[in-house]
């Protein structure tokens, strides 16, 4: 008898009917157009379900590849995408009108969507059958990613702007993806996540009501769009009762605040791509089950199921993952959606006494920190005041703090650190490295598109999108005609900023506090002595050159700075690499400290040491932080860099010994 007949043969055959699974995605994008639509077809072919892209930091930030911040950052951490023959090419022979997009972009989001919209439109795709989100989320952004341009109010309103055009325009796609996720990468509890993304979503969709751009009976419509994009983590129980807890205050929020009765449209609707802070350098291997553990907080419970789930490669602790480590966690979804028989049943934690009990608890927590940010005013307000930025960043030192001590173990890392070699990190190509290459040639491409452009459907454009900045009115229809005429993205970004100006949001650095214990005494007594020995206070600048946003991990060394007794200059992201050479001359620091996760360390670190040795501080120690491969390392010390610290490199505390060593070296070997 077979293994599949008779009675065996229950175990191969479903017993009831399957749910759907999720939308499948891989966040990625590199390099160009057209390597990274190489990569999209290849998944799609692989069986992911949907598109999920990352844009390098200078289309996130508003600028041309030649602008002079955006040296070194084309085509890191995204494709580029400067206009759109540039989006042509990245959608090149893939239907947008049968494709589900998700594009990770903020404070550029109306210009993106413009440029897709206008692609569709060449395509002949009906516009009422795109589906697909922009993140669009900007207060987050405020506080984690950094990819803001504008103050809080114009920003707002151009968010406003997207809503109010798609819900009309374009029916099926979500316009805001408001966005947890960074929130967590941040350091947020789970508590301040959910509370700080609910009041996020009611600060967005307040401004679209008093916007007068959509009519009352209309708005309902409105928050049935409103989606959002989450973190969760290995501690799977609680981030799934989490993922329930968010679900039922959204839909209790939406019906009181906004008296929403058609249950559908107060649907909780979201996207995850679950956590990558968690994700170790040390023994990489092991993140395999971090994510598969992580992802089932969002998987395991159907009320509370995500709609998309994207997930982190093993290795991007190690630098940008390959296509393979891509399909990797592709085919992780793929076991859990197609070969377990966690499609085919009802909600499986319904009735469950301890999931209800801590359901319960983290609703509580949760209204009580979002009314404390609704009683300042709410979300922006909360940002002006720094109140949630401080609050991650103090998270953030809590939990550094927890894993130096070995109170939050991470295997590989403060426990179980033993380990045979693994043979998936070494000999070269173990990661993907984009080619210095890929940035002269798309300058040079943006260069033949501007050329053969009709100069004067340009400057109608921006003229007409000035306007519409200015009058108050919708600027999308404005931006989608400049996508048309072959306006750029820098040009689109400058026109605004000339109208809105720019913005730089608090760096909550200031007031919050790391813990002071003992460990920190050895380094607060060298700390004194190198200072007296210099005859005044040990000073470190800690800087964030280019456009990379992600300052985790420079506000951690300030605040352990500051509290291991140093002064510390540290004034947030996005410097150029002169700014930051005339604020170490300015302050008169010891040793310079920068950090980059980008990718874009090579380019910008030397051109600091450069500058600072044309400057006269060359005997000054530069130390550099971030997600650095081996042989970067190499090259950074040869150019002169003193220290290389790599997320392996979790003891804060120890750095701060190393830095003060380096600075009374310094000073030694300059007498």
């Amino acid at each position: 008898m077979s293994e599949t007949s008779g009675k065996g043969a229950d175990s191969v055959k479903p017993k009831t009917a399957r749910d759907k699974p999720w939308l499948i995605r891989t966040y990625s994008g590199h390099s160009s157009a057209k390597a990274s639509n190489e990569l999209y077809r290849t998944n799609l072919a692989r069986g992911q379900t949907g598109l999920s892209v990352a844009f390098d930091l200078p289309t996130q930030t508003g600028y041309d590849s030649d602008h002079p911040l955006a040296r070194g950052e084309v085509g890191k951490v995204g494709v580029p995408v400067g206009h759109l023959g540039d989006m042509r090419a990245l959608f090149d022979g893939i239907p947008l009108e049968k494709m589900n997009t998700s594009m990770t972009i903020n404070a550029t989001a109306p210009w993106l969507l413009a440029l897709y919209i206008a692609a569709a439109d060449e395509q002949g795709a009906d516009r009422s059958k795109l589906s697909g989100t922009v993140q669009n989320d900007i207060i987050k952004e405020y506080l984690s990613r950094g990819t803001y341009i504008f103050p809080p109010a114009p920003s707002m309103r151009l968010t406003t702007d997207v809503i109010s055009y798609t819900y009309r325009e374009l029916p099926k796609w979500n316009p805001t993806n408001v966005c947890s996720y960074h929130l967590q990468e941040a350091g947020a509890t789970p508590v301040q996540e959910v509370a700080f993304a609910l009041a996020t979503a009611i600060a967005v969709l307040d401004s679209v009501r008093d916007s007068g751009q959509v009519p009352a009976d209309e708005f309902p419509t409105v928050v049935g769009r409103i989606s959002f994009f989450v973190n969760a983590g290995v501690r799977f129980i609680t981030e799934m009762s989490k993922m329930r807890a968010f679900t039922e205050l959204w839909d209790e929020l939406t019906a009181t605040r906004y008296g929403i009765e058609d249950a559908s449209l107060r649907r909780f609707r979201y996207g995850v791509q679950v956590n990558s802070l968690g994700l170790t350098e040390q023994q990489p291997e092991n993140n395999v089950y971090r994510i598969l553990l992580s992802m089932l907080a969002v998987t395991l419970s159907k009320n509370a199921r995500a709609r998309a789930v994207q997930l982190p490669a093993w290795n991007e602790a190690l630098g940008l993952p390959r296509p393979w480590d891509q399909q990797w966690s592709l085919r992780l979804q793929q076991i859990v959606a197609y070969e377990t028989d966690l499609l085919e049943y009802a909600d499986i934690f319904d009735g469950s006494v301890a999931i209800e009990k801590k359901v319960t608890a983290l609703k509580q927590e949760i209204l009580e920190e979002f009314e404390r940010i609704q009683a300042m005013g709410g979300a922006v307000s909360a940002i002006e005041s720094s109140y949630m930025k401080q609050a991650l960043v103090q998270s953030n030192s809590l939990r550094m703090n927890a894993i130096e001590a070995g109170e939050l173990p991470l295997i590989g890392v403060n426990i179980f650190a033993e380990t045979a070699p693994s043979p998936l990190t070494g000999g070269d190509g173990a990661i993907l490295t984009v080619d210095d290459s890929a940035e002269h040639d798309q300058i040079e491409h943006l260069k033949a598109w501007r050329a053969q452009r009709d100069g004067a459907a340009v400057k109608a454009a921006l003229a007409g999108l000035s306007d519409a900045a200015r009058e108050g009115r919708n600027m999308m229809p404005a931006s989608i005609e400049a996508a048309k005429a072959g306006v750029t993205t820098g040009e689109w970004g400058q026109v605004l900023r000339e109208i809105f100006g720019e913005y730089r949001a608090p760096t909550g650095v200031g007031r919050a506090s790391n813990d002071r214990g003992a460990d920190l005494s050895a380094v607060q007594a060298k700390v004194d002595a190198v200072s007296a020995k210099l005859g005044r206070r040990l000073k470190i600048l800690v800087g964030k050159p280019g456009l990379d946003g992600h300052s985790n991990g420079a506000e951690q060394i300030a605040v352990k700075a500051r509290d291991s007794g140093m002064e510390v200059v540290y004034e947030g992201i996005r410097l150029t690499p002169a700014q930051i050479v005339n604020a170490a001359l300015e302050e008169g620091v010891h040793v310079v400290g920068l950090s980059i996760l980008s990718g874009s360390h090579v380019a910008l670190v030397t051109d600091v040491m450069d500058r600072m040795r044309a400057a006269g501080m060359g005997d000054i120690p530069v130390v550099v932080g971030g997600i650095i491969p081996p042989e970067d390392e190499r090259t950074l010390k040869a150019a002169g860099a003193a220290a290389v610290y790599t997320p392996k490199d979790y003891q804060i505390s120890e750095i701060m010994s190393d830095i003060v060593d380096l600075v009374d070296k310094s000073q030694d070997e300059a007498a």
